[in-house]
């Protein structure tokens, strides 16, 4: 029997995973906790799993994802009435859960390990198309019942691509502090276990002692964020810190301010590391392109080419698409990392995989002359308003600069919600909008908030205004 990530073929006494409430497990001890859960955990069953970056969370993931159960990772923070929505649609059969949300559950525990227990639910298993392996929400902790459909292929093809271009071998440790149930977090994780490393485990936030505390004593040897949270490591003096043993700072999840990149290009150079900046969606299982360190200064906001095995390409206006010199219009990837599909509902977790390895990504590119991919904007981030195509990044980018203000847009065809986090601006930034894009008053709405509502990853949470 071949075992997940090849975890079996690690020495046994190495340690898989370390956390920063001082636990510890070894590949022997992961692989026996496979092994054992098998009986309790039916092959082909789905269970939701209320992931936490610790090793007991650890320890259920790789036994599940062993006995061929497919799990959906879930933010424990999700809201009991989504949660309760969720249950509703896709009747899982168990429960993987922290003992502080135990108690949302009725059913039978059938194994406990420290803080975490599997409950069991339905005993009548589902349909699951057999390549089925693993489902992450869209929306990351809002409980969306639109899930991503990840395949056995898709994870083993993305964990051996990125930990190639990472170089990583058995004497890496990764510090991860991204959510496991974010795309970003679980590529990390599944990066270092696929070639025997060891990852090391966060929860506490990045405002805790205890995350320098362990960021210190655990030799990390790189350490992933997205851009959020590399404006919160900035704000505690990060980049001025001493860390000998880290050898590569990446990110991904969206593009750095100027500023930030340059913060980590300085450092990268002040540090003898690399700063490896990546870009991926979800739907690409986290990592799609990447910039060789060598060349982040001189190609800088790039997300560079396309990670081993996989291609990019751009379709432009007319439709025509190319995949060498400069171009512009939509990006397209190609990979055996491209997940199924989606699933919005049970009945649709027996689809086989309907993007063949194709995913359109929805981003707006251009390729310079040297093949080098730049984010310029989303289909999605585009509005006409009043006949009037407008960028909402563009607007934002306006905004945040003209005003030294943190701003958000969204909203629809028939109207633009504009946020921005300092009072008493809503008429004067009206104002320069007008000024600027030609829109009519009308078409859009400034709004005074105390704070962008970010979800834990950072990304912006719209609540409905948008």
């Amino acid at each position: 029997m071949s075992f997940f990530l090849n975890i079996d073929k690690v020495n046994s006494s190495q340690i898989a995973a370390i956390d920063d409430q001082d636990n510890q497990v070894s590949y022997g001890e992961l692989v026996d906790f496979c092994k054992n859960l098998q009986k309790d955990v039916r092959s082909r069953s789905l269970v939701f799993h209320f992931s936490e970056n610790n090793v007991d969370s650890l320890l259920f993931y790789m036994a599940c994802m062993q006995s061929r159960a497919v799990p959906l990772l879930l933010s424990p923070q999700t809201d009991r009435e989504l949660i309760e929505n969720l249950l509703e649609k896709y009747q899982p059969n168990y429960i993987v859960a922290p003992e502080r949300i135990r108690h949302y559950f009725n059913g039978e525990t059938r194994s406990e390990k420290g803080s975490y227990s599997l409950i069991a639910l339905h005993d009548s298993l589902h349909q699951l198309n057999d390549e089925l392996s693993l489902l992450l929400a869209t929306s990351g902790s809002t409980g969306s019942p639109k899930l991503v459909r990840h395949s056995y292929r898709n994870l083993e093809a993305s964990a051996q691509s990125v930990s190639a271009f990472f170089e990583f071998d058995n004497f890496d440790k990764g510090f991860s502090f991204l959510p496991m149930y974010y795309t970003m977090g679980l590529s990390v994780i599944h990066s270092h276990l696929y070639v025997g490393a060891t990852v090391v485990l966060v929860q506490s936030a990045m405002t805790d002692a205890n995350f320098w505390k362990i960021l210190r004593e655990s030799n990390a040897t790189s350490i992933t964020g997205v851009p959020y949270s590399f404006e919160i490591l900035k704000k505690l003096r990060f980049f001025r810190m001493k860390l000998p043993s880290i050898k590569i700072i990446t990110q991904g999840g969206g593009k750095l301010s100027e500023e930030l990149y340059d913060d980590c290009i300085s450092f990268a150079k002040q540090n003898n590391i690399k700063f490896i900046p990546t870009y991926g969606q979800t739907e690409g299982t986290a990592r799609m392109a990447f910039l060789a360190p060598e060349m982040a200064a001189t190609k800088k906001g790039s997300i560079g080419k396309a990670i081993p095995n996989g291609k990019l390409s751009i379709i432009d206006e007319d439709g025509q698409e190319s995949n060498e010199g400069e171009a512009r219009g939509e990006m397209v990837y190609r990979g055996p990392n491209v997940t199924m599909g989606y699933a919005n509902n049970l009945k649709e977790l027996t689809l086989g995989d309907e993007r063949q390895g194709l995913l359109h990504t929805g981003d707006l590119v251009k390729r310079d002359a040297d093949g080098y991919y730049y984010i310029i904007g989303r289909l999605s981030r585009f509005l006409k308003l009043y006949g009037i195509r407008v960028s909402l990044d563009d607007v934002e980018k306006l905004v945040s600069e003209s005003f030294d203000v943190e701003c958000a847009c969204g909203g629809d065809d028939q109207k633009m919600v504009v946020m921005v986090t300092k009072p008493d601006l809503e008429k004067e930034i009206s104002e320069f909008i007008v000024t600027k894009t030609g829109l009519f008053h009308q078409s859009f709405q400034v709004v005074y908030v105390e704070k962008i509502p970010r979800n834990e990853t950072g990304k912006v949470v719209f609540n409905g205004k948008f």
